[in-house]
């Protein structure tokens, strides 16, 4: 397993120089120039090139690029904000938290209705609840965030006046975002357990629990979910990297202040450093939680466990032979 989890950090490497790549490559043919960004239109000719030299901007892209690579490999370093004028590391873990906080209510909230729907549209297949569930997830899937958020808005805050339009300082206030986001993921969610159970509860060792008189609480949650949780594990996974960076509109929505709302204001002030340093940095934890999930997959599948198992002592009896 530790082999495996090397490996696969190792893989990570060349990910997140793709990543930086095609990120700076947009930004560099970005319209726009950062030192008038900074210096205001009304800065001086030589003033705004005295900075573009200082801050490396008439070198060559690649140049530029390899820079950039070296400050952040050797240094840690991100580079400094354009807007507040401190280190992008440091505006990406003050704002990180919060985004971790909303993307683990709405994942939270995503898997308890996503594989609750799941199991019992599974049990009762093609029943009225199924049906409507499959309905709904269709809705979920196909509803933008965004349009779901504003509505929420008009309607809990401006209509009804039950909830904050806006702010995440208060629980009451994490009600609306999460759920904006976890309803789109817990269709998601419903659709793969479904789809997942289907298939499990039609084998022959589902018929065999059950002819030993087993309860079918225990058939359901012991015997089908425990086999045909794999998938969804890699749904959730998935949905919980994209809700790091997915959230962006969300966040902007309710006024959160999230690394979403962080790269979004970055755009629009032209501040590159930010926004390549942010999206380099979900690209990083996406990268980790997927690695989380196929951790997971041994801890709920023997079988997955045993064949890391078998790899090693294979090798290790080839070895033996050589």
């Amino acid at each position: 397993m530790l082999r495996y989890v090397g490996k696969r950090l190792l893989m990570m490497i060349p990910v997140l120089l793709g990543v930086s790549f095609v990120v700076f490559t947009m930004l560099y043919f970005t319209p726009g120039d950062p030192a008038v960004q900074i210096l205001g239109d009304g800065a001086s000719t030589e003033a705004i090139e005295a900075l573009r030299e200082e801050m490396g901007l008439n070198n060559p892209f690649w140049i530029r690029f390899l820079t950039y690579v070296k400050d952040l490999v050797i240094d840690h370093d991100m580079g400094i904000s354009y807007s507040t004028n401190r280190p992008v590391l440091d505006e990406i873990l003050s704002r990180f938290p919060t985004t971790i906080e909303l993307a683990a209510l709405s994942v939270l909230i995503a898997t308890c209705i996503g594989i609750f729907c799941g199991i019992v549209a599974s049990v009762r297949q093609y029943s009225i609840f199924d049906h409507l569930a499959t309905v709904a997830s269709m809705i979920g899937v196909s509803m933008p965030n965004f349009w779901q958020g504003l509505m929420m808005i008009l309607l809990f805050s401006v209509y009804l006046g039950w909830l904050p339009a806006s702010g995440f300082d208060r629980a009451i206030c994490w009600i609306m975002p999460s759920l904006t986001i976890g309803t789109s993921t817990a269709a998601s969610i419903m659709r793969m357990t479904r789809s997942s159970m289907l298939e499990v509860i039609r084998q022959d060792y589902i018929r065999t629990a059950r002819a030993k008189g087993q309860s079918e609480l225990v058939v359901i949650m012991h015997h089908a979910l425990k086999n045909a949780i794999i998938p969804v594990l890699t749904t959730i996974g998935i949905s919980f990297g994209r809700m790091l960076g997915g959230a962006v509109l969300t966040e902007s929505i309710f006024a959160i202040p999230g690394l979403g709302s962080l790269i979004v204001n970055a755009i629009k002030a032209r501040d590159y450093p930010v926004v390549q340093g942010g999206v380099l940095f979900i690209a990083f934890v996406f990268g980790f939680v997927n690695l989380a999930v196929d951790i997971l997959y041994a801890y709920c599948d023997p079988r997955i466990k045993s064949q890391y198992a078998g790899g090693r002592k294979k090798k290790w009896k080839g070895g033996e032979q050589a």
